[in-house]
């Protein structure tokens, strides 16, 4: 955290030649289980990372926003009149827009602000760098305007902006989780009334650890496949007289899908409703303290994704398969699919081994390196000074 809020503190210092008023940052996430319920009305159980983007910012006359990036040559400039019109500001600074554009729609008046921006979240990898780059900046402006706006009402405006304004039809999920997550817990939240329990995930005393697997692997037709996902479920949901496929129970499963007249609309709505009881069952779990004992579940997670809503690549499986015959208690791919990472559930000391192994098994296959990284659950979105 210090490296990255250093860096951000530089940018600004480097672009406006003086201190910034302060730093806000955010985490990326992983989500523990429960992929693809978010925007089925589900249940979802993420946890925030170590990791973290960091917005150093200050204020700034007039309806005017200042952006820059340690990831790019030349900052970004927007007042009022470019928001008016989502697409005038593009690239990475879209996030940014979004969020001004997100809080003025709902009828905030938002400081002109200066903001650089610094992170530690790798781009494109399945831990939700843009939420956390959102969550960041929203941060930064609530604090520097006095916004009158809660912690739990910041999720739906941050979301908005990367919906409404980026054109990412994400759901709730990653902005709740980088803006509402505990420190040592998991976040079990309700998508549909986004109600939320902080679950106890303390693997440093069941002797466990994640290790993140980034597989490295390129994002596939990643953006048209998750719209082409999400508007699978919709009409199955339509098609069964349900509000949303959360509605559907395990037991009345079989049922529901003699209603569907094709396979594939079978098999997405099969692992979301699974997915869904998978999500309650690891609850249960961790509430006991069994957290052992969750590992089955990650992995019949991973095999629905792969079989019933086709969402892995090659290198993903890869990555699953290399470490379970290394001894992880469970793995599975975490994020929207087609790319990004995997999570292993793994004794604390197995960790350097698995992810030897999953390196060995990419070097066989032909793939690049993957990169690994051993994490805690953190803390959510936060003011650094």
């Amino acid at each position: 955290m210090t490296d990255v809020a250093a860096r951000a503190t530089a940018g600004f210092r480097a672009a406006h030649g003086t201190e910034p008023t302060g730093r806000w940052a955010a985490p990326g996430r992983v989500n523990l289980i429960g992929e693809h319920t978010d925007y089925n009305d589900g249940f979802v159980l993420p946890f925030a990372l170590p990791l973290r983007t960091v917005a150093a910012a200050g204020p700034q006359d007039g309806e005017r926003w200042t952006v820059s990036s340690e990831l790019s040559d030349s900052a970004v400039s927007f007042d009022a009149g470019d928001l008016a019109s989502p697409g005038r500001v593009t690239d990475w600074a879209a996030y940014v827009a979004g969020v001004v554009w997100s809080l003025r729609e709902a009828g905030h008046r938002v400081p002109g602000a200066r903001i650089a921006i610094a992170s530690d979240v790798p781009l494109g990898s399945g831990l939700s760098s843009s939420a956390a780059l959102e969550a960041a900046v929203l941060a930064a402006l609530v604090d520097l305007g006095g916004l009158d706006l809660p912690a739990d009402r910041q999720p739906r405006l941050a979301q908005r902006a990367e919906n409404d304004y980026v054109g990412a039809p994400t759901g709730i999920m990653d902005q709740s989780a980088v803006i509402r997550c505990r420190a040592g817990h998991a976040l079990f939240l309700d998508c549909r009334d986004e109600s939320i329990e902080h679950i106890p995930f303390d693997l440093d005393a069941a002797g466990l650890a994640v290790l993140v697997i980034d597989s490295r692997a390129p994002h596939r037709h990643a953006d048209g496949e998750y719209a082409s996902r999400r508007a699978s479920c919709e009409r199955a949901a339509s098609r069964l007289g349900v509000p949303a496929l959360r509605d559907v129970a395990v037991a009345d499963l079989d049922d529901a899908l003699a209603r569907l007249d094709d396979d594939e609309t079978r098999r997405r709505v099969r692992h979301v409703v699974t997915e869904d009881q998978r999500v309650l069952d690891t609850v249960e779990l961790l509430r006991a303290g069994r957290v052992r004992e969750i590992g089955p579940l990650l992995t019949e997670s991973h095999i629905s994704m792969r079989d019933d809503f086709e969402i892995t690549v090659p290198e993903i499986d890869t990555a699953v398969e290399a470490a379970l015959a290394a001894g992880a208690l469970g793995a599975r791919m975490t994020g929207g699919g087609f790319g990004g990472c995997v999570l292993a559930l793994v004794d604390a000391d197995r960790a350097d081994a698995v992810a030897a192994a999953v390196t060995s098994a990419y070097a066989e296959r032909g793939f690049a390196a993957p990169g690994t990284l051993t994490v805690l659950p953190a803390a959510g979105a936060t003011r650094l000074d």
